[in-house]
């Protein structure tokens, strides 16, 4: 599997992908793969995030857990589906609360975060691959030393980036975030499960955008456009 990283990550990141653990991450992914495991997200895709959201350019990170594990879905944004693939719930979740923070009406049937992650919304998951229909399954194989060491590096490198960290899992990353440099926007998993404990109602969109614009950054447009909206939007602007 080729290693495919935008140059202001690999720049950041080049003493930890030098690492044995990490070879060690890649080198069981190539057997997995060689020996017909099939896993998730595709190989062009495991570092998606870092392609999408330049170091350079990142203002918000929103943590997720794990890839998606069902064919069709993941593809390396933490959250986020392909063109062609319906959003899963914990998605219609936030759409949800996007919705009734900022008044956004979101395409429910619709799920590419890629938009957001242009806009510098890192969408990282803390764990980057996952074999089919077994959620978890490379949990302990390396990646999450890989991701709190670039959650550490952001915080060591960055200032002002406005962390979104959604339930138990991601809150227990807070420790390598030097809280007097960055925000913290804490709340309840958008899952099915959870998203009445203190998702819906958190509006971390809106004090996002707050916070952006108090450090004079532009805010993030949550807004996303379906493949056919984009057509007709571009198609007015031009």
């Amino acid at each position: 599997m080729d290693i495919e990283l935008d140059i202001s990550w690999k720049k950041l990141l080049q003493d930890e992908i030098s690492q044995s653990y990490f070879l060690s991450i890649i080198d069981l992914l190539n057997t997995e793969r060689a020996a017909g495991k099939i896993i998730f997200p595709q190989s062009k895709w495991v570092f998606h995030a870092f392609n999408k959201t330049p170091f350079d350019k990142l203002r918000v990170v929103i943590l997720g857990q794990d890839p998606y594990h069902n064919p069709g879905q993941a593809h390396g944004l933490s959250f986020s589906v392909p063109v062609g693939t319906k959003p899963p719930r914990s998605l219609i979740n936030i759409f949800k609360e996007i919705q009734s923070d900022i008044g956004v009406e979101m395409p429910l049937e619709y799920g590419n975060l890629t938009h957001w992650a242009e806009q510098g919304v890192l969408l990282l998951n803390a764990i980057l691959t996952v074999r089919l229909n077994e959620p978890a399954s490379h949990a302990k194989i390396g990646w999450m030393d890989f991701t709190d060491a670039v959650i550490k590096k952001i915080s060591d490198n960055k200032k002002g980036i406005i962390f979104l960290l959604w339930g138990n899992f991601a809150q227990q990353k807070q420790t390598l975030i030097d809280e007097d440099k960055h925000f913290l926007l804490k709340a309840a998993h958008p899952s099915p499960f959870s998203a009445n404990r203190g998702f819906f109602g958190c509006k971390h969109f809106s004090k996002t955008n707050e916070l952006l614009i108090q450090q004079g950054y532009s805010p993030i447009d949550w807004k996303l456009f379906t493949p056919t909206q984009q057509q007709i939007k571009f198609s007015n602007e031009g």
